[in-house]
């Protein structure tokens, strides 16, 4: 019977237990996306905190195009020496960390936006009203190599891996997805087709970084829109990237443009019902059928029995948490104690309206 607390390996990357934080925009990089002393202090948290495994908040990619304020960058050289900090501090709890790279596209918060946002195709993004510019193979060809070299950058500071981002409505994802991605070249119509900028960023990533180092995505089960990237295209892609070599795949869903509709990566009130947890579960299971790679689950993962069953049930092997882990960093711990009651998140996403992500029962009161 496998357990949740098992030590197991992707490629040559030591897991102390399945369980990893999933990439949480912090906000609280510098204006240039450097780090912070508060962005130090929640990395040394949550790897005292017991998480096998963190995937840092996304860092973008061109100094051009920067999607939400706070952000972490991985864009030019002069990261890598405070991210071998952050990696140290890291590895000496005997956890590991892997940085999550992306160009965010129309999906955009900053206010104004960058001045040239690049997309698929020049289709209006309905939550931002950004327009953006479509891209062209030459365009594509210089977001490929900075994806290359933003991974290189992250190996060289030390970071266990990268997580190319592909879900939640940002570029990669728009490229997936038939209601933004219009092209008509051979990087739009098929679904073959709508991936192949992806499959290019991983075999560059690849070249640069060599066969050794862990290459993830995280990409959605479904946008859950009419128009929009199916689970079924979702898993053609991710058969492709296993041919290809990829060492894991992260399963998420939606973006900003299902918020209202509950139906996003990070759904309220999980807490009501065993039946609301786990919540992309079912399209994992299915994908963890069809692929010799490793399947990481993440939204709503609550009750650790709950996550033993589809564990014991399915061939999903690894469970990413966010919300939980901005509540309570030291969770894991807890749970290795013996105090195995649920997490104190109640997924009612203050968090996204408090400076810094913080929990919203961590804020203490002041008269």
């Amino acid at each position: 019977m496998k357990n949740l607390f098992d030590k197991t390996k992707i490629k040559n990357m030591k897991m102390k237990n399945r369980f990893l934080r999933g990439a949480t925009w912090e906000g609280l990089a510098d204006d240039n996306g450097h780090m912070t002393s508060e962005l130090f202090d929640i990395y040394k948290d949550l790897a005292k905190g017991g998480v096998g495994t963190i995937i840092t908040g996304y860092a973008y990619v061109t100094k051009d195009e920067q999607p939400n304020p706070g952000m972490m960058g991985i864009y030019d050289d002069s990261f890598i020496e405070e991210y071998k900090e952050v990696a140290d501090i890291v590895h000496s709890y005997d956890t590991n960390i892997i940085m999550q790279i992306v160009y965010g596209g129309s999906q955009t918060t900053m206010n104004p936006p960058s001045k040239l946002i690049w997309g698929p195709s020049a289709v209006k993004n309905e939550v931002s009203q950004v327009v953006p510019v479509e891209m062209t193979r030459e365009d594509i060809k210089v977001l490929v190599n900075a994806y290359g070299a933003a991974a290189l950058r992250a190996m060289k500071a030390g970071f266990d891996g990268v997580e190319m981002h592909a879900a939640h409505g940002y570029l990669l994802s728009q490229f997936l997805s038939p209601h933004f991605n219009r092209r008509t070249d051979e990087y739009g119509g098929s679904i073959e087709n709508r991936g192949r900028i992806i499959f290019e960023i991983y075999e560059k990533i690849r070249k640069r970084v060599g066969n050794g180092f862990p290459i993830l995505i995280k990409i959605n089960s479904k946008d859950f829109m009419e128009d929009g990237f199916t689970s079924e295209e979702s898993i053609i892609v991710a058969k492709r990237l296993a041919e290809l070599g990829i060492d894991a795949i992260e399963i998420s869903g939606g973006g900003l443009y299902v918020h209202d509709n509950n139906l996003s990566a990070v759904r309220k009130k999980v807490n009501l019902g065993k039946d609301r947890e786990s919540y992309f579960k079912e399209h994992a299971a299915k994908l963890a059928e069809e692929v010799d790679v490793p399947v990481i689950l993440i939204g709503g993962n609550r009750h650790l029995e709950v996550m033993e069953d589809i564990l014991n049930n399915t061939k999903i092997k690894y469970f990413s948490f966010a919300r939980p882990l901005i509540s309570e960093p030291d969770l894991i711990n807890r749970w290795t104690s013996g105090d195995t009651k649920n997490p104190k998140c109640i997924s009612c996403n203050k968090c996204f309206e408090i400076p810094g992500h913080r929990c919203i029962l961590n804020i203490k009161k002041t008269k």
